[in-house]
């Protein structure tokens, strides 16, 4: 035990060497992506969805490849496990609303 003790600094010194570099490279891309969107992108946000209504109108959903469906599939999955995310957050719970 006492052996274990001895090399606790070195460990967590040998720890926080390696996570500094991983933590520095979270905080760089967390201040990228997860900012709000500003007012300036929400047009965009309208134009992308008259895209997909387009899109859906005159069928040009048919002439995607299987790497565009499929990473279009994903991010609908996406988006779909998120929603499902927040109303088990917004419950409080798995199974039910508490009443």
């Amino acid at each position: 035990m006492s052996k274990l003790l001895a090399k606790l600094p070195a460990m967590g010194k040998a720890a926080m060497e390696a996570a500094v570099p991983k933590l520095n490279t979270f905080t760089h891309y967390a201040k990228v992506e997860l900012v709000p969107p500003s007012p300036g992108e929400l047009g965009n946000v309208a134009a992308g969805f008259g895209k997909i209504v387009k899109s859906a109108q005159t069928g040009a959903w048919k002439k995607l490849t299987v790497k565009e469906a499929t990473l279009n599939t994903l991010v609908a999955a996406e988006v779909l496990c998120w929603f499902f995310i927040g109303e088990c957050i917004g419950k409080g719970t798995l199974v039910a609303y508490q009443v």
